[in-house]
């Protein structure tokens, strides 16, 4: 049933809320960064270390997954329903650099408490946000008096999200049959603030290239030869200028394909939002906004796809001048894809698009570094319904809905697995994801905690009209 006593839940985190914080600051003591070969021992020491913890709090499987990096963890509590319905959630352990002199005011892996503010890094991104999951199942249980959970409950925690996942596709294939599901659930995401509770529906894709382009055999007089051959500066600066139309809308021929367009319903409740135009774009260190036509600034960034020039560079670049046409130059693309586009399909698009740009005399190399597929949710989905409904009770207050604006690895798990993502986050912005003194809200910490208490038996009950 979905009627979790919330008194019973309160109680129950009450009482165990000092020593759920205190195994989460040890976690976050261990300095996971996947990116630096120096800790790959601690992020070893970091799936150890939750493995045991899952195994503890009642998992009856928890396993280290290798990969050819990082390892993952797997855990396993089945339900003793055996019609219940089967969720995965997704979360990573690993997490940013961080040191003393990037501008922390204390230790980044000695985690303090201050203002009911826990700080350190991973303390949002994503350790808090997947260890409130364990507070959550126990409390669930001791509230429902069950002795497993509603749902057969597994979990997948990744070591190499923070490095752009690369063996994560390869690690959910060769385990697709042990990761089957019927949802999955990540919690690495967040809300809109504190006093402004948000699901998220979606996420972009992400594709991105390098161009570089050949002309001269090497940098030749500008007097001698400049306006009679083709200059590869010129044309990185031309291409970047043709990638977009007087409306800011993408030039290359079929991007657009496939693209599922708003719904005045997810326009209208875009628009329900608090949305300060002008803090925003403090926060983006910009002066005004730009964009497509005929679309609000969440519009952009959340549900329509983008071209972005990340890098130009070519010719003479030290001080005075130097009067050459330089033998190369390179241009580096991103594109943000949404719900509908194909990556495969985008990628050879701007080929096409780039080699019919460039004139003879210019040589080209493009190259794609790979691409993460876009996710999107229906509103009307009654798994989505079933976290809307456990967040309200747990904040006490209407649910709204976003989308992201990035990307993740949560395509990837909808793509091999073939069931529908959803989005459970509790961090606000002011978290700092990335950022020096990266912190996550205590009392939010525990309000995810408290959703999840009542989603598994929501979700078990309302399964069968999914």
């Amino acid at each position: 049933m979905s009627t979790t006593p919330d008194s019973a839940v309160h109680a129950y985190l009450t009482a165990h809320r000092e020593t759920f914080l205190a195994d989460l600051a040890d976690w976050l003591r261990i300095p996971s960064v996947s990116a630096d070969p120096g800790h790959t021992p601690d992020v070893r020491r970091s799936a150890e270390w939750l493995a045991a913890k899952l195994t503890d709090t009642g998992f009856p499987t928890a396993e280290i997954w290798e990969t050819d990096g990082h390892p993952a963890v797997f855990a396993h509590w089945p339900s003793d329903d055996p019609d219940a319905p089967t969720v995965l959630v997704y979360g990573h352990h690993d997490v940013q650099p961080a040191t003393r002199e990037d501008g922390w005011h204390t230790d980044p892996f000695e985690p303090h408490t201050a203002d009911g503010k826990l700080y350190a890094r991973g303390a949002a991104d994503d350790k808090g946000q997947v260890f409130f999951h364990t507070l959550g199942v126990r409390a669930h249980l001791a509230a429902t008096g069950r002795t497993t959970p509603a749902v057969h409950l597994k979990l997948l925690i990744e070591g190499e999200e923070e490095s752009g996942s690369p063996h994560f596709p390869d690690l959910i294939a060769r385990h697709a049959d042990r990761l089957a599901c019927d949802a999955v659930i990540v919690s690495d995401t967040g809300m809109w603030s504190k006093d402004t509770p948000t699901v998220c529906t979606g996420m972009r894709g992400l594709t991105d290239c390098q161009i570089d382009l050949h002309g001269p055999d090497q940098d030749i007089h500008s007097g001698s030869f400049g306006g009679a051959v083709p200059n590869p500066a010129t044309e990185a600066a031309r291409l970047a200028a043709a990638l977009h139309d007087s409306d800011r809308r993408v030039t290359v021929p079929g991007f657009y394909d496939g693209v599922i367009p708003l719904t005045d319903q997810e326009r209208a409740l875009f628009a329900e939002l608090p949305f300060d135009e002008a803090a925003w774009l403090g926060t983006a260190h910009s002066h005004a906004t730009l964009g497509e036509a005929d679309h609000t600034t969440l519009e952009r960034i959340w549900a329509r796809p983008t071209a972005e020039v990340n890098g130009i560079s070519g010719g003479y670049q030290g001080p005075g001048g130097k009067t050459i046409v330089p033998a190369t130059a390179q241009l580096k693309l991103s594109f943000r894809l949404v719900a509908g586009q194909d990556t495969d399909t985008v990628q050879q698009a701007v080929r096409d698009w780039v080699a019919a740009q460039l004139p003879d005399g210019i040589r080209h190399t493009l190259t794609f570094w790979g691409a993460t597929r876009p996710c999107l949710t229906p509103l009307d989905h009654p798994a989505l319904q079933s976290v809307v409904r456990a967040m309200g009770r747990a904040f006490g207050q209407k649910i709204r809905f976003t989308r992201e604006g990035g990307s993740g690895p949560a395509a990837d798990l909808q793509d091999v697995l073939g069931v529908p993502v959803l989005f459970l986050g509790i961090s606000i912005p002011s978290d700092g994801w990335h950022a020096p003194n990266e912190k996550v809200e205590l009392d939010l910490l525990l309000k995810g905690a408290e959703t999840t208490a009542h989603l598994w038996g929501d979700l078990a009950e309302h399964w069968h009209t999914t």
